[in-house]
């Protein structure tokens, strides 16, 4: 059994982010929504998994830490359903649109109307599964899974301060467009889901806050009829802080500072395609755009383009 170490550049990278932002900013708009649709659906079922891992009394009571990191290990299966399946998520549509539009390669306004139009088909397709398949397929009504829904929802909603949330936020988003980021830098399945696993992982154990995946925790909370959360509590403190820190951590933390680094300056060295070139036995080394190696796979395995050789 060989071990692959082989993997993109950061540098070509974030040149791959640039090219699927503007393919995603130039989409159609009736796919972008269905697409976003799709990834709020995909996400509200890792967040059910999610729940489900975390309803156990004892573990909440004495090992709340070990349990949170149970739960945080099992739900980046959800990101790696969008990303394999080519969804769109409006917070990695933060990073990806972002750097397209700071390449000149998308106008600010097509960026700004992507993350409008994939904003609210999450919220539909959260919603969705919320009230369908959770509420009246009853999934969680019954105890002890009420009342973890319920708890979990007041610790996310109730407990923390707006400005909490808000810096929660950031740090989520980053780790998610990190998240993307190496999904893109694999360059098979294996590579591909171990890249997004990680960094999903860390935000989850950490409790940060993520603005779609809010969308099925808090509804879903409100649908068993948390006594404490209103829809208005929800906008507030679940939606407005939420978002507001996911734009910052994935537009500018994530986006704007890998474009700054590896865009910015124009072309860059791609060791990568360098080494390409010399195992095709070329002798000729000369400095290449983050391009030069084609296209690959990358943005055919992301649904964006067909894939050319």
């Amino acid at each position: 059994m060989s071990v692959n170490l082989d993997a993109y550049t950061p540098a070509e990278v974030i040149e791959y982010v640039s090219r699927a932002g503007a393919a995603k900013g130039n989409m159609r708009l009736d796919k972008v929504f269905f697409s976003a649709v799709s990834a709020g659906c995909l996400l509200g079922l890792a967040c059910g998994t999610s729940l489900s891992t975390n309803t156990s009394s004892w573990f909440q009571e004495n090992a709340p830490g070990l349990i949170r990191t149970i739960g945080a290990l099992v739900f980046p299966y959800g990101l790696c359903m969008i990303i394999l399946t080519g969804a769109d998520l409006c917070t990695g549509s933060f990073m990806y649109t972002t750097v397209a539009a700071l390449q000149r390669q998308l106008p600010w306004y097509k960026m700004l109307l992507h993350w409008f139009v994939t904003f609210w088909g999450n919220l539909c397709g959260s919603l969705f599964l919320v009230a369908i398949i959770f509420g009246y397929g009853e999934v969680f009504s019954a105890e002890p899974y009420r009342s973890e829904v319920i708890a979990y929802a007041n610790k996310k909603q109730v407990t923390p301060e707006f400005q909490q949330i808000f810096l929660r936020g950031i740090g989520c988003n980053w780790l998610v467009c990190l998240a993307c980021y190496f999904g893109i830098q694999g360059r098979d399945l294996a590579s591909k889901i171990i890249g997004i696993w990680w960094p999903i992982f860390g935000f989850v154990s950490l409790g940060f806050d993520h603005v779609v995946a809010n969308m099925t925790f808090i509804p879903l909370a409100i649908w068993l009829d948390a006594p404490e959360i209103s829809v208005g509590l929800y906008i507030w403190k679940g939606i407005i802080p939420t978002l507001l820190g996911n734009i910052i951590g994935g537009g500018l933390f994530a986006g704007a500072y890998y474009w700054y680094m590896y865009l910015l300056p124009g072309e860059t060295m791609s060791l990568a395609a360098l080494r390409r070139r010399q195992y095709a036995g070329s002798s000729e080394v000369t400095a290449t755009p983050a391009t030069a190696g084609g296209k690959d796979d990358v943005e055919a395995s992301a649904g964006m383009v067909e894939k050319t050789e």
